[in-house]
């Protein structure tokens, strides 16, 4: 009689090809005894993902595959990000938390088509992508087990580039240049090392799509962006595929160093943390999508809209991008956006991007009703009785109070009724 071989534990991990995801494939292995498929979803990491799917089988790796999601991240992530103007605490454009839950879904996809046991990820336990990682799959694989190497052996970025060292595992990074970069078509994260202080100034090294303040023009460029129903379809009058048209923007707008952020943001982990990211075509897609609001959109939706977008922006940082509110919210958003067609040109120069040439067929600007010209049709001999009931209720108000403020007893009325009930005791 044979015993009965216990099968290995099959783990998907979602392998970047960075440090973390390299030297966890041979972790698992030690400790769990796993075979690891290594997964890397392509959101236009350009940079990582150069030979990673070789390393990945040099490393360890009984399968490794890569999944093009580029046009997916751009149409079911982005679009709806620029519709919403998602910023968030108003400085970042969410491009590494866009990225998170497509990554996640297609982890989790992966690992239930394939009778795997357990997923893992490369995020540490004091950043957001954990949440991010672990809320999505508990939410559409709620059988699946989590592992999260760097979380569970609590290394620093040098405890893991000696560990790759001492186990010969193949990684990009050096320990002279430890930056933490996460890289998709929104843009670039870049944390760690030296940035971790917030009085340091970040090092021009970081920086890849924005070049060097030298190499930015000295004369201005105009850039017309044309949107559909809220989406950027057209880039100065040529028609772009949604990857395209996206790489497009950050290769114009990153000429002009359109795009550097440099902030001190809360993470979801209660922590403050100081974050550098580049997002040319970010900025420049939602400062052209703003102004067109701006235009087509009646105040009181655009006020109550800045609301949805605040908080639209915190769930999808939060990791919250399957929660039914922030369904909701999109398609709030969506309802909102059947207007928002018609062009913009926005002035990049030296770093800077403002819109300066707005138009759309459905524009609220009504010029016989704005111009000062005698062709006017605004109606001004009615402005008097709107402004008479307009400010009725401030007016009302005003008397009230200063009705109460002469009936109120002085301080001297106050100081002989104290004496009296004094005296009567």
């Amino acid at each position: 009689m044979t015993k009965s071989t216990k099968a290995k534990l099959r783990v998907v991990l979602a392998y970047s090809g960075g440090l973390d995801t390299s030297v966890a494939i041979r972790w698992l292995q030690e400790h769990y005894d796993a075979e690891v498929v290594a997964l890397s979803v392509d959101v236009g990491q350009e940079g990582e993902l150069q030979g990673a799917i070789d390393r990945a089988y040099r490393n360890g790796a009984v399968e490794a595959d890569l999944i093009d999601a580029k046009e997916t991240f751009v149409t079911e992530f982005l679009w709806p990000a620029v519709q919403a103007n998602a910023l968030y605490e108003g400085v970042y454009p969410l491009s590494t938390a866009l990225a998170r839950p497509l990554i996640a879904r297609t982890l989790t996809q992966v690992a239930l088509a394939s009778g795997a046991g357990a997923v893992a990820h490369g995020c540490t336990g004091k950043g957001n992508d954990q949440v991010r990682f672990d809320v999505a799959i508990h939410t559409l694989g709620p059988g699946l087990r989590i592992i999260a190497p760097v979380r569970e052996w609590n290394m620093n970025r040098t405890d893991e580039i000696a560990y790759a060292k001492s186990h010969d595992i193949e990684i990009k990074v050096t320990v002279a240049k430890s930056y933490s970069v996460d890289e998709n078509l929104w843009g670039r994260s870049i944390e760690g090392g030296a940035l971790e202080d917030p009085d340091v100034a970040p090092p021009e090294e970081i920086y890849e799509w924005t070049g060097h303040p030298d190499s930015w023009p000295s004369t201005p460029e105009l850039l017309r962006v044309d949107f559909e129903r809220g989406i950027p379809v057209r880039l100065n009058g040529k028609l772009l595929a949604p990857v395209e048209l996206v790489r497009t923007a950050n290769r114009i707008a990153g000429a002009h160093g359109i795009g550097r952020i440099d902030h001190v943001e809360d993470r979801v982990v209660g922590i403050k943390s100081r974050e550098n990211y580049e997002c040319p075509g970010a900025m420049a897609l939602l400062e052209a999508h703003r102004a067109l609001e701006t235009l087509v959109l009646p105040r009181d939706l655009l006020q109550f809209k800045a609301h949805v977008e605040r908080r639209f922006s915190d769930l999808v940082y939060e990791g919250l991008w399957f929660s039914p509110l922030r369904e909701a919210l999109s398609a709030f958003v969506s309802s909102t956006q059947e207007v928002v067609t018609g062009s913009v040109t926005l002035r990049l120069h030296q770093g800077n991007v403002r819109a300066v040439r707005r138009s759309s067929e459905y524009s609220l600007l009504a010029p016989e009703l704005v111009t000062y010209g005698n062709t006017s049709q605004f109606p001004q001999e009615l402005a008097v009785g709107f402004i008479h009931l307009y400010g009725l209720p401030n007016r009302l108000a005003h008397a009230r109070r200063e009705s109460a403020r002469a009936a109120k007893p002085s301080q001297e009325t106050k100081r002989r009724v104290a004496g009296k009930v004094l005296r009567s005791t």
